[in-house]
């Protein structure tokens, strides 16, 4: 059976430089946190179980986390994933994660039964809804469940385990709902042409000139202004949502640097990423993302100078500028 650390390292490189640079016991909570979702994830993403199935699972999911069910039965389901994937990876070992639940103090533990709970229950909404996005308004409900939520677990883990954070946790509450829906949106960019090749495109139907043309049509040779245009206003749906992502840092006191690094590096890979999506047909068949070199210079640059709120808007706009 893998250790956490090395599902983490295993599921998300990424994750695992930033969730590294936490203090304790914060690294240990996220750490859980971010395997739990991920199982979350396999459930709601999988290409492997009818939709029907899902909503059971993520339903017994959420009983097992809430010490509702008892584990064995959903633990040797999980165990049969297949794919090779990150999320199914963390599936097989689920086991080990709920171990790393029951490790945690009370207090922690409790946040993440109830967030990831609820997280799950709103993906298992969607799974049985179906992937009809008419709106913006839709498709922010969807990111709400699987991502705004996330950034009401972080700040409540945040405000319990740092001083100085209590006065403001309310607006950071809300910050952190779009922070979440930031780096969704740029996940969504960045999955196009993977997402369609599942059924799903997560396009409001609002967004596409003329209304003449489906969600699902968009990737037709036929329609690439269309998709084009789809994908400027997804790119300036992000930058609205990173804006209030920098407002959330700037609300962390410089003395908790860990956590400000934390934030900082997924808010500067997505300026980064948008700037090499923006108005480049290649996200349309293919995933546009930033190099090796780039993500180690930008995680050196945040430890050195990530204490400063002026530096880190500026690097925002160096990025984002950046061909």
């Amino acid at each position: 059976m893998a250790t956490l650390d090395e599902l983490l390292v295993r599921s998300s490189r990424t994750f695992a430089v930033g969730i590294g640079i936490l203090p304790e016991p914060l690294r240990g909570e996220i750490t859980v946190a971010y395997l739990l979702l991920r199982v979350s994830d396999y459930l709601e993403d999988n290409q492997e179980i009818e939709d029907v199935e899902k909503v059971a699972l993520l339903d017994s999911w959420g009983r097992v986390l809430a010490g509702r069910e008892d584990r064995p039965a959903l633990l040797e389901r999980l165990r049969e994933a297949r794919e090779d994937t990150p999320d199914a990876l963390v599936a097989r070992n689920a086991a080990a994660v709920l171990e790393g639940l029951d490790g945690l103090a009370p207090d922690a533990r409790e946040v993440l039964v109830r967030r990831v709970g609820e997280s799950s229950a709103g993906m298992a909404r969607w799974v049985a809804r179906g992937s009809v996005f008419e709106t913006e308004a839709d498709l922010d409900d969807y990111m709400h469940e699987v991502a705004g939520r996330v950034g009401h677990l972080l700040t409540e883990l945040f405000a319990r385990r740092l001083s100085g954070l209590a006065e403001g946790r309310d607006r950071m509450m809300a910050l952190g709902r779009e922070f979440g829906l930031a780096l969704q949106t740029v996940n969504v960019i960045r999955g196009l042409h993977e997402d369609r090749d599942r059924g799903w495109v997560y396009v409001p139907t609002e967004f596409i000139p003329g209304r003449g043309t489906r969600p699902s049509e968009l990737f037709e040779p036929g329609n690439r202004e269309a998709a084009m245009s789809v994908l400027g206003r997804l790119v300036r749906k992000a930058e609205r949502h990173l804006a209030a992502a920098r407002a959330y840092i700037r609300m962390i006191p410089r003395r908790h640097h860990g956590v400000r690094l934390f934030c900082m590096l997924p808010l500067f890979f997505a300026v980064r990423t948008l700037a090499l999506s923006r108005g480049n047909p290649d996200v349309l068949e293919r995933e546009t993302k930033m190099t090796r070199r780039e993500v180690i210079a930008v995680t050196r640059n945040a430890r050195l100078l990530g204490f400063s709120n002026r530096w880190m808007d500026w690097y925002c706009r160096r990025l984002a500028a950046e061909a």
